[in-house]
């Protein structure tokens, strides 16, 4: 039996039935391969997508720096996009207190702009997607880790990101509830991490953190120590040439979710209250907008510029609140 959105597509060659909001909803149903199965849920989709389309309207009428548009996270409603926001109790973590090494650098002699992802051959794995699971701090822990053994080992490895979420619940994270990048390291400094080809990500699609299936003689990569970062710009850009680093933001606004591309300068619309993990793999600078850092998101591909945004530079808290929580990680 077709779902409600196939009979919706089933219409298309009728367009002169649908007003310019419908046709546009029904080209997204189709560009995104959206299914409903029901005209209350159709009807839904449709009201938030609207109210999105709204949102982006006064977004791109007000700013210069940045372009706004719809993604695949136009007609989801709040509690599912809150499902993506998995940097939980970050206020009170104490891993930022009491790592085991702090880096500051002065301004030292580092090219004006810098993208990991450009560098062959490759030490940035492509955009993942997180789906529905609060699981961002362990993709940004899998690819400072990835990156870092690239960078220093010569071997871009795929980690599983399965092995944080359904395995370092001792260290304090809590799943698809939430957690945090440095008590993912914590774990892999005793737990080797398996490849994202032995132990595979499924909580994306079950939406549950799962039981821990580690399988130690599997593991691939484990973590020789992690180092906070100072919150100030040079600092930032000093320890992003040495490599990807991992960095925390608020996530929870259309001005950011409804990014495409340029670069987000608008600290008041995007605040600085933490809710998300993200990696930032580059830096540069744009002669009207100045400095910004190049973000790499687990949305998907489908989100923002082929899954990365540019956040401008602003002193701490930063746009976002990009400043406060940066760290990395060296490898064995």
């Amino acid at each position: 039996m077709r779902t409600f959105a196939a009979a919706v597509l089933a219409t298309v060659s009728s367009a002169k039935l649908l007003n310019s909001m419908d046709f546009e909803f029904v080209n997204y149903i189709s560009k995104y391969g959206k299914h409903y199965e029901s005209i209350d849920e159709y009807s839904l989709r449709f009201s938030l997508y609207r109210k999105v389309d709204m949102e982006i309207q006064r977004i791109n009428d007000t700013e210069r720096s940045s372009v706004h548009g719809h993604n695949h996270l136009s007609d989801w409603t709040a509690e599912e996009k809150s499902r993506l926001l998995g940097m939980k109790n970050v206020a009170k973590d104490p891993e930022f207190d009491t790592a085991k090494s702090h880096f500051t650098s002065e301004n030292l002699a580092i090219p004006t702009s810098w993208n990991w992802v450009n560098v062959t051959p490759a030490v940035v794995n492509p955009v993942q997607d997180q789906g529905q699971c609060g699981s961002c701090w362990a993709f940004s822990a899998t690819a400072s880790l990835e990156s870092a053994k690239a960078i220093f080992g010569g071997v871009l490895n795929k980690l599983s990101e399965q092995n944080f979420v359904s395995c370092s619940f001792l260290q304090g994270n809590l799943g698809c509830n939430g957690g945090m990048y440095g008590r993912a390291w914590n774990y892999a400094e005793t737990h080797p991490i398996e490849s994202e080809a032995s132990y595979p990500y499924t909580s994306g699609t079950t939406t549950k953190s799962g039981s821990c299936m580690y399988n130690s003689s599997l593991g691939i990569q484990a973590v020789a120590s992690w180092s906070t970062v100072g919150t100030d710009n040079t600092s930032i850009m000093n320890a992003i040439y040495q490599q990807p680093v991992s960095v925390a933001i608020e996530a929870d606004t259309a001005y950011f979710q409804t990014y495409t591309s340029g670069i987000l300068t608008c600290a008041t619309c995007c605040g600085s209250t933490i809710d998300h993990a993200v990696t930032a793999v580059g830096y540069g600078m744009d002669p009207t907008y100045g400095g910004y850092y190049i973000v790499r998101n687990s949305w998907s591909a489908d989100w923002g510029d082929q899954g990365y945004v540019n956040i401008g530079m602003a002193d701490t808290p930063g746009i976002c609140g990009i400043n406060q929580y940066v760290a990395f990680t060296t490898t064995n």
